[in-house]
């Protein structure tokens, strides 16, 4: 990447910017390092090179990525053994800091804590799932717990199953959150409508309703944040 403008070498940028400026094809080549194969392509073309590669298998090629085996990264020309394990290790690592949870004496104080909580059982399933989360009086979690299980496309809750265990088990406050497995996290009417029913028991059972959260495809959102059903 020697003879690439500093401005522009991905290194630069993502010291200077955050890594969240660069595109998929230059953290890879931060992580390849050196361009190599047909063509001699740089190490932001062997990204590139990789992405399309995977694109052949599906519409997003991230998605391929985060299953991709050895086997399939050495069959693009230029990346070798060590440049497969290179980029193996930083998914798995990327895996790992996703999917670690808060310690059971964290307080939940943000909805990226609790979308932290919720990721492991929702983030990639493939029906939609709806899970509880149940907080103590300093909002630190007592449990947490999978409510109801949807279809490919749809799941079903009711205050009932969603208070049950809270009130069984004293807790002070409950989040709530369900996965989109179409990684679509716009709220759906059927999401608000349940949200605001959650709302209406949450004050007549006398325990707060912190949150509802959707998440999918490695994102989430916060009903609070985007919504004015706390406000109404």
């Amino acid at each position: 990447m020697a003879d690439i403008p500093a401005g522009d070498r991905p290194r630069e940028r993502l010291l200077a910017h955050g890594p969240r400026h660069l595109s998929s094809a230059e953290l890879l080549a931060l992580l390849l390092n050196t361009g190599q194969g047909a063509g001699k392509l740089s190490a932001v073309g062997l990204g590139q090179l990789l992405l399309a590669h995977l694109s052949h298998h599906d519409a997003d090629p991230l998605s391929r990525l985060r299953e991709v085996e050895a086997g399939e990264l050495t069959q693009v020309d230029g990346i070798g053994p060590a440049k497969a394990a290179t980029i193996l290790a930083a998914i798995e690592l990327g895996r790992r800091v996703f999917l670690s949870r808060p310690s059971d004496r964290t307080t939940i104080d943000s909805p990226a804590i609790a979308a932290s909580i919720f990721s492991a059982e929702l983030m990639w399933a493939e029906q939609e799932h709806f899970g509880v989360l149940l907080l103590d009086v300093k909002n630190r979690p007592l449990g947490q717990y999978i409510a109801t299980k949807g279809t490919a496309t749809e799941t079903l809750s009711h205050p009932r199953e969603t208070f049950k265990a809270a009130i069984r088990q004293g807790a002070s406050s409950i989040l709530v959150a369900h996965n989109h497995p179409s990684g679509m996290l716009e709220p759906s009417p059927e999401d608000r409508q349940l949200t605001q029913q959650l709302l209406q028991a949450s004050q007549f059972l006398d325990i707060p309703l912190h949150d509802h959260l959707i998440l999918g495809g490695g994102k989430f959102v916060s009903l609070r944040e985007i919504t004015d059903l706390w406000e109404l």
